[in-house]
């Protein structure tokens, strides 16, 4: 039985596996001593928002970064080009905009999880809907992510798919359920060197291993229009215009767009991020890392594109070398098979590290505090809520790892990890802009058309997939968002009455 664990040779050797064995002990330490006299949910969920500014930051980006990130982005700038930053532009514009509109909303209600904020605006209805739509994209999406990670993983190992991704949804378990928020910041804040002395002592060996050093990569990409970063799209006299602006997500002024719109649903209206901005002090400091987020996260997305890059220059100067079945797999197989020793090791554990973050925190925080709470156990003691905190830790853990295993025969990982996020992401975003950016009562209006966007989305999607009418990806956030808007602020009077003072 143990033998069918394994599905090939692993180049890896002892001094591999010791680096990798330190750095996750390193991890589990953080987590067990951080995650101490977790008693009360403002600790569990908040860290009783005593967490400093840089560690929230660099939490911060590692969620953000993900596997999608250490495996997906080297494998799209191999196979396509540097067009991804595109979305960072609008991206980049988002954090200004939840700096200084969402946060202070946050933080005058005391919000413990971001979906309170719609109870006190529109009523618990919305609260509720609200909280469902963040289920439902969140295990998604992360199912996405954690599907990466474990089959890069597995092929660094030799192993099969099903033992690795158990072996990570173990890990989590265990130190989220143990130590709550806390231990999830200071295990991201070693997450984030890791991902960063990985990525540069790739970069280097690439540098080393190519004609040129790290000029020569640099030259060789952009001759073949590798770091090609605007695609600008079909001049509006051209016969196919409309066409080519409806199904190509990554025209500049639509990927930008997408980037601030995407980013303000994935980032503001997603507790999986937001519950990190909430752990410090005050507004002002949480305004503060909030904009400090962008520019780390674009050194750590910089040096992996430019991974990718030195990936297709290197197979390039070397085609005796085998390349992998899948592209997606590119970045493990080339550690794999020609890095040297100890450094195979750092890109194993920055790609373990990635595999290791996930989403168990902040969906436990919003079931308990959004569901359980009120409906199910009201006026139970701290103590009781964190128990259940626990349990529901292990519970979503399992659901997260058996929606990895069905998603582990996709292609194309990052842009799934969007696609699936826009089905729903414009709906939790076009509530959340009803209620920041004007006065309109909503309650039962928002579920209505909450529901239908997504809906309509969603039919959408599988059209473009089955290629019976296409749609770029990148408009769907923009469809549900205004859609949302536009349906709730409608039908408002009609379901929900007149405005309330």
């Amino acid at each position: 039985m143990m033998k069918e664990w394994f599905s090939g040779p692993s180049n890896l050797t002892s001094v591999d596996f010791m680096v990798l064995g330190v750095s996750v002990g390193v991890l589990f330490l953080i987590g067990l001593l951080a995650g101490r006299k977790q008693n009360t949910t403002q600790n569990f969920f908040l860290g009783n928002r005593q967490i400093p500014w840089w560690a929230a930051c660099l939490s911060f980006v590692a969620t953000e970064i993900s596997a999608v990130t250490i495996i997906s982005v080297p494998a799209t700038a191999f196979s396509e080009n540097w067009e991804y930053l595109q979305f960072f532009i609008g991206s980049f514009a988002s954090r200004i905009f939840l700096a200084f509109v969402f946060i202070p909303a946050f933080y005058k209600f005391n919000c413990t999880t971001i979906y309170e904020f719609l109870k006190h605006r529109f009523g618990p209805h919305t609260q509720y809907a609200a909280t469902c739509f963040f289920f439902v994209t969140r295990l998604l999406a992360s199912g996405v992510r954690l599907t990466v990670a474990s089959l890069a993983v597995s092929v660094l190992l030799g192993w099969q798919f099903l033992p690795t991704l158990a072996l990570f949804s173990i890990i989590a378990m265990i130190y989220i359920s143990w130590g709550g928020i806390k231990a999830i910041i200071w295990t991201n804040v070693w997450q984030t060197i890791t991902f960063i002395i990985g990525g540069i002592a790739t970069i280097l060996y690439l540098s080393s291993m190519t004609d040129g050093g790290l000029l020569g990569i640099f030259q060789n990409a952009a001759a073949a229009g590798k770091l090609s970063i605007f695609d600008w799209g079909p001049h509006w006299k051209d016969p196919g215009f409309f066409k080519e602006i409806l199904t190509n997500p990554n025209i500049w002024w639509l990927a930008i767009l997408n980037g601030f719109f995407g980013s303000m649903a994935a980032y503001g209206t997603d507790h999986e991020l937001m519950q990190r901005l909430l752990t410090v002090e005050t507004r002002k400091k949480s305004q503060f890392t909030t904009l400090a987020t962008p520019v780390a996260g674009f050194f750590v997305m910089m040096l992996y594109l430019i991974i990718g890059a030195g990936l297709f220059v290197f197979y390039q100067q070397h085609t005796g070398f085998s390349l992998p079945v899948k592209p997606d797999d590119i970045y493990a197989h080339f550690a794999s098979f020609q890095m040297p020793v100890i450094l195979r090791g750092l890109v194993l554990t920055a790609v373990v590290m990635a595999s290791i973050d996930s989403p168990l925190g902040s969906l436990t925080a919003s079931f308990v505090t959004d569901i359980y709470r009120p409906l199910i156990g009201p006026n139970k003691s701290d103590r009781h809520y964190v128990k259940v905190s626990r349990i529901m830790v292990v519970v979503f853990g399992l659901i997260l790892g058996c929606l990895a295993f069905s998603f582990s025969y996709l292609k194309g990982f990052l842009w799934w990890a969007f696609k699936i996020g826009g089905v729903t992401y414009g709906s939790l975003l076009g509530v959340f802009l009803l209620g920041l950016m004007t006065k309109r009562h909503a309650n039962k209006a928002n579920i209505v058309s909450m529901t239908l966007m997504a809906l309509t989305n969603f039919v959408l999607l599988t059209l473009t997939e089955k290629g019976i009418f296409v749609v770029g990806w990148t408009w769907l956030v923009l469809i549900g968002t205004f859609g949302t808007m536009i349906l709730s602020y409608l039908l408002g009077p009609l379901l929900d009455g007149k405005e309330r003072r």
